[in-house]
């Protein structure tokens, strides 16, 4: 029961695994960042006025959802080049002739991708989310000023009866909710009958004050000017604080807020219910990675079939990144619960590795 009967091997192999992950993890960063900075360059100088500081400020965006999408992967290539390493200097035939198990062997990897984990869910929730919200508002205005404010929407469309409402900007919650440079297109039968521009709009309680309003009149092709119109006496404020809703640019608790208005709002929930789970057992997965790619670890090196362990321990982390990723997208969809869809892969792997680690070492 004693899982670290050497406090010195433990932390060697600590120290190697960890040497390894995070080497891993910045090549792959660093490839990664270049190749999307080379395919978004001329998207951002497209904007006048851009330059390489636009470039830096994209890349400083941009870079932290890349590596939250390349961590599990270099968990599963720093676990395979670690085990393969000990296997190869015969370091795991000396473990197990010490007496330990595979599960031993494997114990101090499995606690390293546990502080990996949780490395991993702390960087989601203070860099990530905030850094995708920004990068995702920089988009939606085409690389140009970036709104200031935190709670700001870009471009969000909200449906009116037969009328279509866009705010090219929604900022703030609730009833204090503000809109700017709103454009309401009033249409019958499928016809566009008048359109009108106001400058920013604000809820009064029962309906929407736009100001400073252009309204073009389409049958008659007359342009008007009014100080202020009411508008939507059927929209409220929720729909357009709550019309687009992100799970990757929201932290968990705040996701879980925007989950909690969406209900209460009568709006489908299912989707971001999977994604909320997802970001608990997406950090965890880390921790499936040196028991799938534990078969790289045992049978003897000089047998020549080292390299073909290396390959199915690859396989099987990868091909838990295919099921997770279908799981999901079954949730999205609605074929899963959203409990299911977020830990079902996460469940099947482990029992997969184990079974794979028992049968064949234990």
């Amino acid at each position: 029961m004693n899982f670290f009967p050497s406090r010195t091997l433990a932390l060697y192999m600590v120290k190697m695994f960890l040497i390894r992950v995070f080497s891993v993890a910045a090549l792959l960063v660093v490839v990664l960042t270049s190749l999307d900075l080379l395919g978004q360059s001329g998207r951002i100088f497209a904007y006048p006025g851009n330059g390489e500081a636009e470039l830096w400020t994209y890349t400083s965006l941009r870079t932290p959802q890349i590596i939250a999408f390349a961590l599990p992967f270099s968990v599963l290539l720093g676990t395979l080049i670690t085990l393969a390493t000990l296997n190869q200097n015969s370091e795991v035939v000396s473990m197990k002739a010490g007496g330990l198990s595979a599960h031993q062997i494997l114990a101090p990897l499995i606690i390293a991708s546990m502080a990996v984990a949780i490395f991993s869910f702390l960087f989601n929730e203070v860099v990530v989310a905030p850094a995708t919200a920004r990068l995702s508002a920089w988009e939606k205005v085409e690389f140009g000023p970036i709104p200031e404010t935190s709670d700001v929407r870009t471009r969000v469309w909200v449906r009116d009866g037969d009328n279509l409402v866009n705010a090219k900007t929604v900022i703030g919650t609730g009833s204090s909710v503000l809109l700017k440079d709103v454009t309401v297109y009033n249409r019958s039968e499928n016809g566009l009958r008048s359109l009108m521009q106001g400058k920013e709009a604000r809820f009064t309680g029962t309906d929407w004050t736009v100001t400073d309003v252009t309204r073009f009149d389409v049958a008659t092709g007359t342009e008007e000017a009014l100080d202020s119109v009411q508008i939507g006496n059927d929209l409220t404020p929720d729909q357009f604080t709550l019309s687009d809703v992100s799970a990757d640019s929201l932290s968990y608790l705040n996701l879980r807020t925007a989950i909690k208005q969406l209900k209460e709002a009568g709006r489908p929930t299912a989707k971001l219910e999977a994604s909320l789970y997802h970001k608990i057992s997406g950090p965890l997965s880390v921790i499936l990675m040196p028991l799938l790619g534990a078969v790289a670890a045992f049978g003897l090196a000089r047998s020549g079939q080292l390299f073909l362990r290396a390959v199915i321990g690859m396989a099987l982390g990868f091909m838990y990144f295919v099921a997770d990723n279908f799981s999901l997208a079954m949730g999205n969809i609605g074929a899963y619960p959203p409990i299911l869809a977020a830990w079902a892969p996460f469940l099947l792997f482990f029992l997969i590795g184990e079974t794979v680690l028992v049968r064949t070492e234990e």
